[in-house]
């Protein structure tokens, strides 16, 4: 989806629209949860502090985030994939793999079905949607954000290394800002450039990464669209209005937070074995520190204990803190195994279509 909680308000309040609005928190230690491509346009993005957001634009108009009524409004997008197929995998909640390979009306050409989708998704809900097709996931995530907003990018089999080598390297899925850094200083880029380098020199420098990597540079990418989604964890976390220091105020949020916790595993019958602490200091350094242990954590008296030795290892009174959060991991047995992969196969158009 097209800034989606953004264009939810919108939709709902039409006088916002041609505004450069941000959904999120509205006080000044709240952050960004995504804003409308007006307000992209000053540099305003998801998970950027509303403080730096106001400076970049400062005619922004911060609406409170609803996000009970998103997840309601994510549901009947849902809703219009399942009159195509079942196989649906969620990345959040305005994102989402299909798999058409056989899809319910049967429909020959995938680019028909997203054509159909996004024009269902505007008439029903008057929203709109961006759609990437090819013959795996990552070539279809990349797709999907190439001709933002109100997009459709279809990326042929035979034209997918072409499309490879002129991507930055940026824009492959797994390139975060670090990774991005290191690429560039190694020489590497754009996906030609990344295509160049064998499968030793990139696990050398990116470990397990590197696999991926030299597999994405290729085209390659074998897998499976999961519509089955186990949840991995639940957490919850707090940022303060004003930093905190000493033990006693830790102590206090953190038994607020592990409340917070408790109610969420009951609710969602949730069976974890690690439990990980997160700190954010306010120069904005994040850490983590995490226990596993054979029980689970269910309870307080489960769950508080063991926060409090993990936040003994952290220095926070010379360090003050702006956000704690704590959550529970699934460590399973299950998920240890090894999947089992599955090609996509539909059909595409006419090699000279273009994408």
């Amino acid at each position: 989806m097209d800034c989606f909680f953004a264009a939810v308000e919108m939709r709902d309040n039409p006088e916002l629209v041609g505004k450069a609005i941000a959904v999120g928190g509205t006080t000044e230690r709240s952050v960004v949860a995504t804003a409308n491509y007006e307000a992209r346009k000053y540099g305003v993005h998801s998970a950027m502090s509303v403080v730096k957001a106001k400076q970049l634009c400062p005619q922004l108009i911060l609406i409170p985030a609803r996000h009970k009524y998103y997840l309601e409004v994510s549901e009947q997008i849902r809703a219009i994939f399942h009159e195509y197929t079942d196989k649906i995998e969620p990345l959040s909640c305005d994102e989402a793999f299909l798999d058409v390979t056989e899809n319910k009306p049967h429909i020959e050409l995938a680019v028909d079905i997203a054509k159909e989708i996004k024009k269902k998704i505007q008439e029903r809900l008057h929203l709109t949607a961006s759609a990437g097709v090819s013959y795996n996931k990552f070539l279809a995530k990349i797709a999907s954000d190439y001709r933002k907003p109100d997009g459709l990018c279809t990326i042929h089999p035979d034209r997918a290394l072409d499309f490879i080598s002129k991507l930055d390297i940026e824009d492959f899925w797994g390139v975060g800002k670090v990774t991005a850094k290191k690429m560039h200083e190694l020489g590497i880029n754009n996906g030609e450039q990344l295509r160049a380098q064998s499968l030793e020199f990139l696990q050398y420098h990116f470990g397990k990464s590197g696999q991926i990597f030299y597999d994405f540079s290729r085209g390659i990418d074998n897998r499976e669209v999961e519509p089955v989604w186990i949840r991995k964890s639940v957490g919850t976390e707090r940022t303060f209005e004003q930093d905190i220091s000493t033990q006693a105020a830790v102590i206090i949020q953190l038994y607020h937070l592990t409340e917070e916790l408790v109610r969420r595993v009951e609710n969602d019958h949730f069976i974890g074995h690690t439990l990980t602490l997160k700190v954010k200091f306010n120069d904005f350094q994040q850490i983590t520190r995490s226990i596993t242990r054979k029980t689970p954590f269910k309870t307080i008296d489960d769950i508080l204990p063991s926060v409090k030795d993990l936040i003994k290892e952290i220095d926070y009174k010379s360090h003050p803190i702006r956000l704690l959060g704590i959550s529970v991991n699934r460590t399973t047995k299950e998920e240890k195994k090894k999947p089992t992969w599955k090609q996509l196969c539909f059909k595409f158009k006419a090699e000279n279509e273009r994408f």
